[in-house]
């Protein structure tokens, strides 16, 4: 047999061929003895097993490279954002060091293929040196990984390291997300409250002058609904804007009440100002409205009034005189404050609102400071008709006078914001706060005759009749007093408790509301023999004064009151008419009109108001008049024993329940004032046209000069 010829290069089962730090198996012959060739036999390891040692060790490399790469923090997002660098779908990245290494496994098997070897151990050690595939290898491959028995070890640290990889990406994104959202509700909430201090205006020109939304309030104290008959100027208001055929005030019917009703949308029970005057119990002190120093103090007036809603919303205010306003309610007070004068001029109030509507508007507002700039709501309050209805009766020809100067007051204001080319720029609203009826000598009752007054602590408001009683356990007696005196009555007077009052009057829930009251029927009064023996006065006829009241029942025909509305924010059909409303509505129209957002009330309505029809369609309830509360029969049979008194109405009394009946015009005056009254009207109305004169001649000359 021919020698072998030697292989060119060494054998592929020889591991000295492919791994330098493996001893070869040298063939048996050249080993040195027997018992050597035997020792190095069994201590070799056959192909193999090297070919499996060769696998472990890559794999192991491979897992090492993989956690290298995957310690980037931002390896999660790369692997999902990014593009696969890999063969074959890998999902590892390789790097440099694991490039070079297949370089250097191509190089060999370029150099087997090259001396003609094809052995298949050859192909196989070939395989592995060059790595395992991924998971498109052959099924080969595959199941000679899933016969390795490092295979599930290393299986669990690769599958721990993706979830701890997947839950630091978790943890990155959900941070991002929250730190986002933060962001985004601190920059929605400053965006809100930028809008809220600082609102987008829907601005309106006459001209000459930018206007925000701009209201004029005017309350007529005391106007009737049935005076409009005498008021050529408020017809034609309504003739030209909306009203309804009359408002009702609120229960009970008298000013402060009222007037803190219209400013903030709430009955009185809920805004607290339940009365001219009350006692309340939480301060220990009693409210009198002709006392500023007592009256004008914020711990009384608990509730928003509009000027406060408009001013912390950024809307400027004017407030002229109207009830409560010099009272620094919640600290924020009006841009502009005109203090209570009840002997000022009804031109002076034109004048007035004309001026604030003069001053410079929004197209000034980098040159003029807020405060001299144009207020965007300006409230008026005008006493004359209820101080006359007092005086002389709401029927009486001085108050029928007076009825007409107001008229021609706001006829006045019209003819200025036409001329000023405002009317249909800023909205005006006329409005009052009750009616009026007359009193009698016939329709009084005394107090004495009805209770033992001797149980009484004090006795709240006026006409109504607010009893609380020394002791509480002496409220049922007062009570079982009242409706077993009262029997003689039952046309004149009513008996409640703050339990039994009817739930329309909306006047139980407050304790500045005395436990006990008796409610006179409209035009009676109750007086105390103190202050007005009634039987003296009948025989002597004496006259009983004030001879005018109010505070009654406010859905009495003489209790009504008026809303006359016009201007931009009231674009209906000239005479519109709406359904009757009570004033608790005034409030959410004013914000309405101003474009702010009210504070919670009581009133339902919002603009645009919905018209039912006009006034002037042929189905419309016409004016009524109501006639003057009648006499009862009950009083010609019973009548209070004869007690010689005082005729005057003392608004106090030294002895017996303290009282809080009001002095002033709510109680009427004397008349010795009269002819110094009818001086200054005389003296008001020449002053009044001589304003007019300049106020045409200055027109005049600026026509000329145009």
């Amino acid at each position: 047999m021919p020698p072998r010829r030697a292989p060119a290069s060494p054998s592929l089962l020889s591991p000295s061929g492919y791994d330098d730090d493996v001893v070869s198996l040298r063939s048996l012959s050249d080993q040195d003895t027997d018992s050597e060739d035997d020792e190095l036999i069994k201590g070799s390891r056959s192909t193999l097993e090297l070919a499996q040692h060769d696998r472990t060790v890559l794999e192991e490399e491979e897992e090492l490279e993989k956690l290298l790469v995957k310690s980037s923090p931002t390896d999660g997002l790369r692997r999902i954002f990014g593009a696969s660098s890999h063969d074959n779908g890998s999902s590892v990245r390789i790097g440099k060091k694991e490039r070079r290494r297949r370089r250097r496994s191509e190089r060999r098997a370029q150099r087997l293929k090259e001396s003609g070897n094809t052995d298949v151990e050859g192909e196989l050690m070939y395989e592995m040196e060059g790595g395992f595939k991924d998971d498109s290898s052959s099924q080969a491959s595959t199941t000679s990984f899933d016969s390795d028995p490092g295979g599930p070890l290393r299986s669990a640290v690769y599958t721990r390291s993706r979830r701890a990889s997947c839950r630091r990406f978790c943890l990155i994104f959900t941070a991002i997300v929250v730190l986002f959202l933060i962001l985004f509700l601190g920059a929605y909430k400053e965006s809100v409250s930028l809008r809220i201090s600082q609102p987008r205006l829907n601005l309106l020109s006459n001209g000459t002058s930018l206007f925000a939304p701009t209201t004029i309030l005017i309350s007529l104290d005391g106007f009737r609904a049935d005076f409009l008959s005498q008021a050529p100027n408020l017809k034609k208001a309504i003739d030209r804007g909306v009203s309804p055929p009359y408002m009702l005030p609120s229960f009970p019917s008298v000013t402060f009440p009222n007037h803190f009703t219209l400013a903030t949308g709430l009955y009185p029970e809920s805004h607290g100002v339940v009365g001219n005057t009350f006692w309340d119990p939480a301060l220990g002190e009693d409210f009198y409205y002709t006392d500023p120093a007592r009256s004008m103090q914020p711990k009384w007036w608990t509730a928003e009034p509009v000027w406060v809603t408009a001013e912390n919303q950024g809307a400027r205010t004017a407030i002229h005189m109207w009830p409560g306003s010099e009272a620094h309610i919640a600290g924020v007070e009006p841009t502009f404050l005109d203090k209570f004068n009840g002997s000022e001029a009804l031109f002076r109030k034109v004048n007035r609102i004309t001026q604030l509507l003069d001053m410079p508007g929004e197209e000034a507002k980098d040159e003029v400071p807020p405060s001299q700039r144009r207020p965007q709501l300006i409230l008026a309050y005008v006493p004359n008709v209820d101080s006359d209805g007092h005086k002389y009766g709401p029927n009486s020809t001085e108050t029928r006078t007076t009825v007409t100067k107001v008229d021609e007051m706001i006829g006045d204001i019209f003819s200025k914001l036409d001329s000023r080319n405002l009317t249909d720029v800023v909205n005006v609203i006329v409005v009052s706060d009750h009616g009026m009826a007359t009193t009698s000598t016939d329709r009084l009752i005394q107090l004495d005759d009805l209770v033992d007054l001797d149980l009484v602590e004090r006795i709240d408001g006026w006409p109504l009749q607010g009893l609380r009683p020394k002791k509480p356990e002496d409220l049922t007696t007062l009570r079982t007093q009242l409706l077993e005196s009262s029997k003689p009555y039952s046309d004149s007077i009513e008996i409640y408790t703050r339990d039994t009052m009817p739930e329309r009057y909306h006047f139980s829930n407050n304790e500045r509301i005395a436990p006990l009251w008796i409610i006179p029927k409209t035009g009676w009064a109750m007086v105390k023999k103190s202050e007005f023996d009634v039987e003296d006065a009948k025989k002597n006829s004496k006259v009983y004064h004030p001879r005018g009241l109010h505070g009654y029942d406010h859905e009495h025909p003489l209790m009504r009151s008026i809303f006359v509305a016009r201007g931009p924010k009231f674009p209906h059909k000239a005479g519109s008419r709406v359904d009757v409303f009570q004033n608790t509505e005034v409030y959410n129209i004013l914000c309405d009109s101003l474009e702010i957002k009210p504070a919670p009330n009581n009133g339902t309505l919002h603009l645009p108001l919905k018209p039912v029809g006009l006034h002037s369609d042929p189905d419309a309830p016409p004016l009524e008049i109501p006639p003057d509360p009648p006499i009862s029969a009950s009083m010609q049979t019973h009548g209070p024993s004869p007690i010689p008194t005082s005729s005057s109405a003392s608004p106090t009394t030294t002895s017996g329940p303290k009282s809080t009946r009001p002095a002033g015009s709510e109680d009427g005056e004397d008349t010795d004032t009269d002819d110094e009254d009818k001086v200054l009207g005389l003296w008001d109305k020449f002053r009044g046209k001589i304003e007019e004169l300049k106020d045409w001649a200055s027109g005049l000359f600026s026509s000329d000069s145009d």
